[in-house]
């Protein structure tokens, strides 16, 4: 498994970037959003204190990623006594989580039920905040027979790859209904060809996930047969914030602060989104107007962030959920499990 980084130029490489003091002028602004994270965060530095560095390694092709775009704009990491070192990364996210792992960065935000697989074959990633629920989506064309996920079995549904955090999701829930996922088929394609795909024929369904999913919706007039935010999981997280190991082992100061910044960013996003999208649409590759970003992140819940006990419990469900399917092992101690992964960085 290779790593690629990108530049904000677009050349192969790493990026840095560290914020200025003047971002806390620039934050005090917005200080409402965050004043009960700053009472509780006695951790945040002094302003005559030296700041910790932090190695964030994030992707410009999620609408998932939009509040690290706010906190490096807003000062948040800042305000946490943090010096940020901005990795680009257009890798996949498992290949993010083994940049954590391996040290090549400090932290990222990825999807859960691609992480939690690796997680038990021994990553040393921590989960320290549970940022948002709601970017994965199945669509039909809008005459289609498929009326919900019971309606899969024996139909053709577009997945990015066989182990995508999407196709699992809509495994488990065909399972819980009492559908085999293997009598899906599910076939690989690139998502940027999904609507092709489907408008040739080639499946019945597509399972991905934003921006792209949001856009093919409301570009080719599909009809949303389900998201990740349906029934028990409208309250559950999709995507975790990442600690590498060692840092919460040994630096839990740092640890912590990145988490209570990342919580702030997310509140803050779901409090603005239309500034939010000002700020993050500039990044996407695909070019979305920061007019339809915005209408995504209304259709998110970056409100969530759940951390310890809360993302603890909710990790133990998507590990019971992915036993189900064949993805964990089912002799895999749930609760034992997401006490490893799952530290209480906030304390």
């Amino acid at each position: 498994m290779t790593y690629r980084y990108a530049s904000a130029g677009g050349q192969v490489g790493l990026s840095r970037s560290g914020l200025s003091r003047r971002a806390l002028l620039r934050a005090a602004g917005m200080m409402g959003a965050v004043a009960p994270l700053g009472m509780l965060g006695s951790r945040v530095l002094a302003a005559d204190a030296a700041p910790r560095a932090l190695r964030i390694a994030w992707s410009q092709t999620a609408v998932c990623q939009s509040p690290v775009s706010v906190a490096l704009e807003r000062g948040f990491f800042e305000q946490y006594g943090l010096k940020i070192e901005r990795i680009n990364f257009s890798g996949s996210t498992d290949q993010l989580l083994e940049a954590i792992a391996t040290g090549h960065a400090d932290g990222g935000i990825g999807m859960a039920l691609r992480w939690l697989k690796p997680l038990e074959q021994g990553f040393d990633v921590k989960l320290a905040v549970g940022t948002h629920g709601g970017c994965m989506r199945l669509l039909t064309p809008a005459d289609s027979p498929i009326q919900g996920i019971q309606d899969l079995k024996g139909r053709r549904v577009a997945v990015s790859d066989q182990a995508s955090p999407v196709k699992n999701y809509f495994a488990i829930r065909a399972a819980q209904l009492g559908i085999d996922p293997d009598s899906v088929e599910w076939k690989q394609y690139p998502q940027d060809l999904f609507a092709e795909v489907l408008r040739k024929g080639e499946v019945d369904a597509i399972a991905g996930d934003d921006p792209q999913l949001f856009v093919y919706r409301e570009d080719n007039h599909l009809r949303q047969v389900a998201t990740n935010l349906d029934g028990a999981y409208a309250d559950r997280t999709c995507c975790v914030l990442g600690l590498r190991g060692d840092l919460v082992r040994k630096d839990p100061e740092t640890a912590s602060a990145a988490a209570r910044a990342v919580i702030a960013a997310q509140k803050w996003t779901a409090a603005n989104p239309d500034e939010t999208a000002r700020i993050f649409a500039p990044y996407i590759p695909q070019k979305v107007p920061a007019e339809r970003v915005a209408a995504i992140l209304r259709t998110h819940t970056h409100g969530h962030a759940s951390t310890g006990a809360a993302l603890r419990a909710e990790i133990v469900g998507y590990a019971e959920d992915l036993k189900g399917i064949k993805v964990l092992s089912p002799s895999l101690d749930v609760q034992k499990y997401a006490k490893v992964v799952v530290p209480d960085v906030i304390g």
